[in-house]
């Protein structure tokens, strides 16, 4: 694909600036993935304003996860037309991220799109919330008993969990 698409790239220690990129600019990984959405918390706010070192190479796109389809495909375990998220693997730190409408990965960094969300949804709940049930899940493996049902939201930016009867 010979045409180019927007980015949120820091060049250097902030602040980002849209720029266009072409697959070419992606990096050598096995996954295209046709970007549709991410979602913005606390860490890519410092990455975006160059106000927190979150980026240790530069340039980089930011955005700490990503939701889309998958555009093209050198691995057996994904195909056109899949979809996938990404949370982790230090999008926006090590890897380029997720504000751009394409992204190159590793296929052992793509999870498929759960049956019960759309892709809006899962960055709806994003890297913040998947923290925050990973954090529950934890505390019951530990022996926390926790009464009544949980709710993690996101919040200004903050992950709020709320324990009710």
């Amino acid at each position: 694909m010979g045409d180019t698409f927007d980015a949120y790239v820091l060049a250097e220690q902030g602040p980002a600036v849209l720029t266009q990129l072409s697959d070419e600019d992606l990096p050598d990984a096995e996954v295209t993935v046709n970007v549709s959405h991410s979602s913005l918390n606390y860490k890519d706010g410092l990455a975006m304003t160059g106000k927190g070192k979150i980026a240790r190479r530069f340039p980089m796109v930011c955005g700490i996860d990503l939701a889309g389809t998958v555009a093209e495909s050198r691995s057996a375990d994904w195909h056109p037309g899949d979809e996938v998220v990404v949370t982790g693997w230090g999008l926006s730190e090590t890897w380029p991220g997720g504000y751009t409408r394409r992204q190159r990965v590793r296929p052992d960094m793509l999870v498929r799109r759960p049956a019960t969300l759309s892709l809006a949804q899962s960055m709806a709940v994003g890297t913040a919330g998947l923290t925050a049930m990973l954090c529950v899940l934890r505390l019951e493996q530990a022996g926390v008993t926790l009464a009544g049902q949980i709710l993690a939201a996101q919040v200004r930016g903050r992950v709020v969990i709320e324990i009710g009867r």
